[in-house]
Parts: C-alpha cells; structure tokens; sequence
C-alpha cells in the first residue's frame, strides 16, 4: 500500500500524468511507494454531449464548470479510498498562498489529497461550499487551469513521502525547510569563466563548511527575502547569534564580477593610500596599536611597485585590495623567539596588504590570499611568512582560516616608531595539487 495517495481530477489527465509520471516522483510511483491517478472529470457527465460547463447564471464572459460532473468524478475517487485520511484541494486563484509548511502538513496529516482542477471562469460555487475542504494558490496569479498548481502540490507533497528521496537530509536544508532559503551550491569546474567555487567548500573540513552553509542561508534569505528573514525565528543561540550577526552588517559590495590580480604602478597608490586610511581607522576602533603613525606611507608602495612586489586585487576594474610580497630577507624574522620557522624551505613574505571597507565580509580577502598563493608558487615557493598584531584578530583569524600555522613572537624594531612593536608570526606551507 503507498504511503501517498493522489487524486487529480482534471480536463487533461493525459498531460499531467505525464509530467508526474517521471523522473524521481514517477520512480517512486512504479515502486508504489506513493500512487498518482489523473481522473477525467468529463467520464462522469450525465450530459448526452459529454458537457463539463455551462453559461453562468446573471451573465458574463466564459463558462462556469458544471457541479455534477464534479460530484460523480470526486464521489468515485473517495470510494475507492474508503478508511484513508482524506482532504479535498480546489486549485485557486483565491485559495490560500501554498509555502513549504503547507506541504509538510498535507503530508504529514493525510495519506489521500484530492486535487480538482478548475477551467474556463472557475466552477459552481455550490460544489465548493458543499465539497471542499480547502482552497490553495500558488501565488496571486491567475493560470489557465488548476493543472499546473496540481502538479506543484503533488510534487512537493510526495518528494516528503519516506522512500521517496533516498535520505530526508536531501530536503531539510533546502530552501524554506525551517524559513530561510537554502545556501549556494556549487560543482565541477572549480573554476569557471573566472568565477571561484569558495575556497571554504573546498577545505575538507566538514564543521567549517557547515557552519558558513547556515551563515549563507541567513546572507541569503534576508537579501532576497527580507520579509522571511524578518518572519524567522531563531531555535538555537548559535541561529540568534548568526541571525543578530546579520542584521548589523553593513551594505557591502557583493562580488558580482570575476576577481583578478595583476601588479601594482604608481597611478594604483591614490586608491591604495586611501584602502590604507580604511584599515588605519578600522584598527583603531578595535583598539590595535598598528599601522597608527605614518607607517605604512606611500614611499613604502613606491618602493615595493619599484621592485615588481605590490600587487593590487580588482573586481569590474576597481582595486578591492592590495599586498606586498616579496623574496627579500626580513632581518626581523631571524629573532624570533617561542617557537621557530620551519627549517630548510625557501620562503616569501607578506606584507602590507589590506582590503576596502566597501569588500570587508564579501570574501574578498580570501581571495587575496589565494592571489598570494598563486604569486608564491610562480616565484617558485612553497612557503609565506608572515606577522601581524597579537591583538589584530581579524587578520588572525583569515590566516588560520587560509591555511597558516601560528609560529612564534617577534618585535619588528623602529618600523612604527612610538608604537607596540610585538608582533606574532605565521607561516603556511602551500600543498600543491597532485
């Protein structure tokens, strides 16, 4: 016995059977695992012409559907499930709007639905008052036929029925499961037409990959529905806290555009100085004693443009970000003290680098880092190093997050005279794809 009996009584069963009757739904039908009969309302006239409407009492335009063709068809279907839960649908413009918890409901509160199919200007009303349990609308839209809403409420009720997809994981987290919208996906090429699969799905660790999943479908759905985001509901204090998280960020620039990366010249350092104020007043309000003088000044840039090491991220043509790498020996390195580098590789430095407050949570400093890999590896090196502020915890936590290992202490002398110069030191040994 199915776990999902459905009725469509319709004008056109040979249509609608045929879209129902393939692909996953249709599958789960042939294992009887649910059961769908399309039923031709026209079978059950009393009329010699086989007529299903008629001209509306009071004038108009169209025809009005007849209710005893109605009756006879909805009378046959409920005999033949007799002692199965049962709910009448009356596809309609007027019904109420179908969600994703209508759906669970029907599925989870009756194992038979009856679908009818209104044509023409709509049916006798007295069948509705008299036979129907409920009305439902796919949006304030008006079709030619109910067929269509039939076919949508039969699908996204049957694809709940157990058996039916191979594992409910494949429906929860999608969209308007819990209220929100489901997160992006992606697949096979990891790159494509210069668009990034983020670099976050590809990192192998399955809690990260989760928790920036559910941080998505928050982005997501308070940016394409905001009325749904202002509708949910937190269950959890990780939700809460994801949700407040979203509702105080600022407007940022989505990377709508491929992000590329080329070096820096010398018409690049107006925007650089200006990226430079940015983080300059960002630090401050986090309270981090570091780039709080002159340093970094626009000689520093002029001198790493000089020798071919600053280089400039660009979304659609406009610098989003900017780093410094370089081949050089940093003298300051070599006194570093609880911990140590890793022996016996060559390496490269970062530094100087810093993103637009406009990109700031757009992913566009992940991008930078993958940029200052690729630089890197076409140096012929394996390993960055690099510093940063003990109390700097955004950088901190973007170069754990883009693979580097925490490595010991130093003190960078005079660079920013008058300032702490205690800084901790970061390495990552680049893997190279195989």
């Amino acid at each position: 016995m199915s776990e999902m009996k459905i009725d469509i009584l319709t004008l056109f069963p040979e249509t609608v059977s045929a879209v129902l009757h393939e692909s996953i739904i249709g599958r789960a039908a042939k294992k009887g695992t649910v059961e769908i009969n399309c039923v031709q309302i026209r079978d059950y006239t009393e009329n010699k012409q086989n007529q299903v409407d008629d001209y509306p009492y009071g004038g108009g335009w169209g025809c009005v559907m007849m209710a005893q063709p109605l009756k006879s068809c909805l009378d046959a279907v409920m005999a033949a499930a007799e002692g199965k839960r049962s709910r009448v649908i009356y596809l309609s413009p007027q019904g109420r709007p179908y969600t994703q918890e209508t759906a669970r409901r029907l599925q989870r509160d009756y194992d038979h639905l009856v679908l009818v199919c209104g044509h023409y200007e709509g049916v006798d009303e007295r069948f509705i008052e008299q036979c129907v349990d409920e009305e439902l609308s796919l949006g304030d839209f008006v079709l030619t036929g109910g067929e269509i809403a039939a076919m949508a409420v039969a699908d996204s009720v049957c694809r709940l029925v157990p058996g039916v997809l191979s594992d409910e994981q494949c429906y929860i987290g999608e969209s308007h499961w819990d209220g929100l919208l489901e997160y992006p996906q992606y697949t096979r090429p990891e790159v494509w037409e210069g668009r990034e699969v983020p670099e976050i799905l590809l990192c192998g660790d399955h809690e990260k990959v989760e928790s920036w999943r559910r941080r998505e479908q928050f982005r997501r759905t308070k940016e394409k529905r905001p009325d749904l985001f202002e509708r949910f509901v937190p269950a959890n204090e990780e939700d809460r806290k994801l949700c407040d998280e979203v509702k105080k960020e600022k407007e940022r620039a989505a990377l709508t555009e491929p992000v590329t990366c080329r070096r820096a010249t010398a018409e690049d350092l107006g925007e650089i100085a200006r990226i430079v104020d940015e983080a300059r007043a960002s630090l401050k309000k986090l309270r981090v004693d570091q780039w709080q003088g002159p340093y970094p000044a626009a000689e520093h840039f002029l001198l790493d443009i000089e020798r071919g090491e600053c280089f400039v991220v660009l979304h659609g043509g406009e610098i989003g970000a900017f780093f410094t790498l370089s081949v050089r020996e940093e003298p300051s390195y070599d006194a570093i003290t609880d911990g140590k580098w890793t022996e016996g590789i060559a390496s490269a430095v970062l530094h100087r680098g810093a993103v637009a407050a406009k990109y700031r949570g757009s992913g566009m400093a992940q991008k930078m880092m993958r940029f200052v890999d690729e630089r890197a590896l076409a140096l012929g090196l394996r390993c960055i190093r690099t510093d940063t502020h003990k109390k700097n915890k955004p950088m901190q936590r973007l170069l754990r997050e883009s693979g580097y290992r925490y490595r010991g202490n130093l003190d960078i002398g005079d660079v920013e005279p008058g300032h702490d110069s205690a800084r901790q030191a970061y390495e990552k040994i680049i893997k190279v794809k195989r």
